[in-house]
């Protein structure tokens, strides 16, 4: 499994981002999909995921921020970011089970 997410960068806040990922996996459909988050200093943290059968979930604090989706079509997992928070900054990855792709950085700063 490979996985490789884009589309970091550089927002202001209340800005928005739109983040993808794309897998290298048989079968993605069936796979659930997860958006992790590593900020400076802290530990990784869950974000979202979505499920095979594409119910969402969301940690609490982008909850009513942040959208997920996927196109299976394309192998492919979109997490759009809007109302950003300069506590959203950091390198967001997104994982198939227990394997995390390369993350791309997002910094939210004014």
């Amino acid at each position: 499994v490979q996985l490789q997410a884009s589309g970091g960068g550089l927002a202001q806040p209340g800005g928005s981002l739109r983040l993808s990922c794309v897998a290298s996996v048989s079968n993605f459909d069936y796979h659930a999909i997860g958006w992790f988050r590593q900020a400076p200093g802290k530990e990784r943290e869950w974000v979202s995921c979505i499920s095979s059968s594409d119910s969402t979930y969301y940690a609490d604090s982008v909850k009513g921020r942040f959208i997920i989706s996927r196109d299976n079509a394309r192998n492919m997992t979109f997490l759009q970011m809007n109302s950003l928070k300069p506590e959203d900054t950091g390198v967001y990855y997104c994982a198939v089970g227990n394997t995390y792709g390369q993350g791309t950085l997002v910094t939210v700063s004014s």
